[in-house]
């Protein structure tokens, strides 16, 4: 890397941290959250990028150093089908194999009579959640794992370990991409560790949309024990990909937690207080939340304004950005709002004219990042993405100049260590096979007990990543 690039990339990451904090740097940065379209830009399909990851990673360098961005993911193109493949995955249409190869991978909700999860399987749900996923979610979302009890073949063993072997071997990758990225591009991460909101997950991946709407009617209280349950293994996990620095926010997926898709007291009784107290227990760690709000969360805005001051990064997609930026913008960075849709089909002086009235409207006093509505896929035309880039870069400029040093940490407070205490905490989390049973059934050990104790629930631990990554991340 030699010193210009160096001096780029600090002087980006300075930039977007100042904004993160709700300051003002030098000028608005710039964060495209661009998934297959950095396919386009670089001749791939959408197959290339989804099903050979180094080609996305190849992409997202190659778009870096042909646009003047501040920061972006690693890849964009996160889920790899390289992995869905190899475990089965039933809810994944797959570029070039299911679907057309420049087509981005499509999400295939299972009808309600075949979701993942029962009507009548809250309580295992609730008793043990990292044993449910391996012994009833993913055996049923998967077309070669067989749940326990079950005769097994070849292909069935085979399975779980192409899928283990596959998921160690993507994420061993990430690293080296962020170093290729300062180094090659001088553009620092935009986020860093993955989350879902309780109610979400249950929603998403486990009782459907059509099973939770109905359960919430029918048993939500069990919803609402359901949602407990799983909080500690959902601060678990984005503790565990959080930026130890402090500069990338955890990135945070909202789905269908909002208004219409439930109803006010529905967000008030379930969704909001098994979320809030651990972007409150994040935060306390030294961590933001980016909030990437998909859909319109207008009704909600009050609410997350309850939220620690920098605590969170709002995200705007659909939700009124004058709104967004009186209620949220006092105390909290905000990024997004220009719409997708004039990306791919606006002319010059319509894509102008959608970043001045997002950057008049919330980006006068910094703490504003500038992007998409959202995700940026392979129909967002090359020049409408060079027009946001220059015209934001002429206009959003503010009086100060370029830093090119190292930032402090977004959260400038005291910075709790140990377990979270805003909500209960499971010993659980992060185990599968708990140390102390397997030592009981060893019995008194002849060797180095500490070291064996060790080596054992960091390898039980790496079990435990496995299964709720296949929940959250894929």
């Amino acid at each position: 890397m030699n010193d210009s690039t160096e001096k780029r990339y600090l002087e980006r990451l300075n930039r977007v941290v100042t904004a993160l904090r709700n300051e003002k740097p030098d000028c608005v940065p710039i964060r495209p959250f661009a998934a297959e379209f950095v396919a386009r830009h670089s001749g791939y399909t959408c197959q290339d990028v989804a099903h050979d990851f180094t080609k996305a990673f190849d992409a997202t360098c190659k778009t870096l150093n042909d646009y003047d961005w501040d920061a972006a993911p690693g890849s964009m193109v996160y889920v790899w089908t390289g992995l869905t493949q190899a475990l089965g995955l039933k809810y994944y249409g797959i570029p070039g194999i299911d679907i057309p190869a420049d087509t981005g991978f499509q999400y295939i909700e299972p009808a309600p009579e075949d979701a993942f999860m029962k009507a009548d399987e809250y309580d295992a749900l609730i008793d043990d959640p990292t044993a449910f996923l391996y012994e009833r979610w993913l055996p049923r979302a998967s077309r070669y794992i067989q749940p326990t009890g079950s005769t097994l073949r070849y292909e069935n063993n085979l399975a779980l370990v192409k899928g283990a072997m596959a998921m160690m071997h993507y994420f061993n990758a990430f690293p080296a991409q962020g170093a290729r990225m300062r180094q090659e591009c001088g553009t620092p991460g935009a986020i860093s560790g993955i989350f879902k909101a309780p109610f979400d997950i249950i929603g998403d991946k486990l009782r459907g949309y059509i099973g939770l709407t109905m359960d919430m009617i029918t048993q939500p209280e069990k919803v609402l024990a359901a949602c407990e349950a799983l909080m500690p293994h959902l601060y678990q996990m984005g503790m565990s990909g959080a930026d130890p620095e402090g500069y990338a926010p955890i990135g945070f997926w909202m789905h269908r937690g909002c208004v219409p898709f439930v109803t006010p007291d529905q967000f008030d009784s379930h969704y909001w207080p098994t979320l809030k107290p651990i972007i409150e227990e994040f935060w306390a760690h030294g961590h933001q939340t980016l909030f990437y709000a998909e859909g319109n969360w207008d009704h909600h805005l009050e609410s997350f304004a309850e939220l620690p001051e920098k605590s969170m990064v709002f995200h705007i997609d659909r939700s009124d950005i004058e709104k967004a930026t009186k209620i949220l913008g006092p105390k909290f960075c905000l990024s997004g709002g220009v719409p997708n849709t004039v990306l791919s089909y606006g002319t010059q002086e319509e894509v102008e004219e959608a970043c001045k009235v997002v950057l008049d409207t919330a980006a006068q006093d910094g703490g504003f990042i500038m992007d998409a509505s959202a995700i940026i896929q392979n129909d967002a035309k090359p020049e409408n993405m060079r027009i946001l880039t220059d015209f934001t870069r002429k206009y959003g400029q503010y009086d100060g100049e370029p830093v090119a040093e190292l930032p402090p940490r977004v959260c400038d407070g005291p910075i709790k260590s140990g377990p979270p205490t805003a909500f209960t905490p499971d010993p659980r989390a992060g185990v599968c096979s708990p140390w102390e049973a397997y030592s009981a059934e060893k019995g008194s050990l002849p060797g180095d007990a500490d070291l064996a104790q060790r080596i054992w629930q960091e390898v039980d631990g790496l079990g435990y990543l496995f299964i709720w990554h296949c929940l959250l991340s894929f």
